[in-house]
């Protein structure tokens, strides 16, 4: 065999498994496109502000699970085609189970935030109601956030999104299965970075396309950004804002849907 025809031999599996990352990254661009089309239809005249009722368990978690396609998609995806470059492998079959892994973590952490907000919607005197509590509690909400922005186990979680090779490598499993439990495990260090914004998205209505937006590209930020701590630093100031705005100046946020007032519907 020829030199050249030897190294054409080499490059061709290297131009395949490039071909397969590049095809993974695109759909996933693809599917959280479709996500934001489909979160849009079903998200319009629904946004009434801070502490929108969540509706049925189904539903919203039928919802949650493509808001988080739309929204985590595009960061995760240098994660997934990592993988797919470390499997060696042609077939996206184990790359798509560790992105169903990935989400499944997310569709937990979903139900558990359902959970929540039926047991504080059944609270004696509507607490979550704008006249009432619900001003002051979507406020706290944000400075919280704000300040787990600073506290370590942020950072831990952040690092393991930004640098994802070492968490490859430390949690290594073969096959599907293996591949399904990597995407559990790496969504879970996900929920660790971004569970205090996701509840910033609730204090600011967790059916309001925009809020989602501005989540999303903060998500997006922080672990595509190379200056980790201006990102770092950005959050927290723009949460802080937005938490003191809530108490005192309201009506000063921009898309922020100030409630009518009256009661939570309860969820069941």
């Amino acid at each position: 065999m020829s030199v050249q025809a030897r190294s054409e031999t080499g490059l061709g599996p290297a131009f395949a498994a490039v071909r397969v990352r590049l095809a993974l990254v695109a759909l996933l661009f693809a599917l959280a496109a479709v996500g934001w089309w489909w979160a849009a239809g079903q998200m319009q005249g629904m946004d009434v502000g801070p502490w929108t009722a969540l509706g049925s368990l189904g539903w919203f978690l039928g919802v949650w699970v493509v808001m988080m396609a739309a929204m985590m998609f595009p960061s995760v995806a240098p994660t997934v085609a990592l993988y797919s470059r470390m499997t060696r492998t042609r077939s996206p079959l184990s790359p798509l189970a560790f992105v169903a892994g990935y989400l499944l973590t997310w569709a937990a952490a979903g139900a558990v935030a359902f959970i929540l907000a039926a047991a504080a919607s059944r609270i004696p005197g509507d607490v979550l109601a704008w006249d009432h509590a619900g001003r002051a509690v979507a406020g706290v909400t944000l400075l919280v956030a704000a300040g787990y922005e600073l506290t370590p186990l942020k950072d831990v979680c952040l690092g393991k999104c930004r640098s994802p090779l070492g968490f490859l490598l430390g949690s290594w499993r073969d096959g599907p299965r293996g591949a399904v439990r990597m995407g559990v495990k790496n969504g879970a260090w996900c929920v660790g970075c971004c569970w205090a914004l996701m509840a910033s998205l609730f204090a600011l209505g967790i059916m309001s396309l925009v809020w989602m937006a501005v989540v999303a590209g903060v998500i997006a930020v922080e672990k595509t950004l190379p200056w980790r701590r201006v990102a770092t630093y950005v959050t927290t100031a723009l949460l802080l804002t937005l938490g003191v705005l809530v108490l005192v100046a309201p009506h000063a946020i921009p898309a922020l849907t100030i409630p009518a007032g009256g009661a939570m519907t309860p969820m069941g």
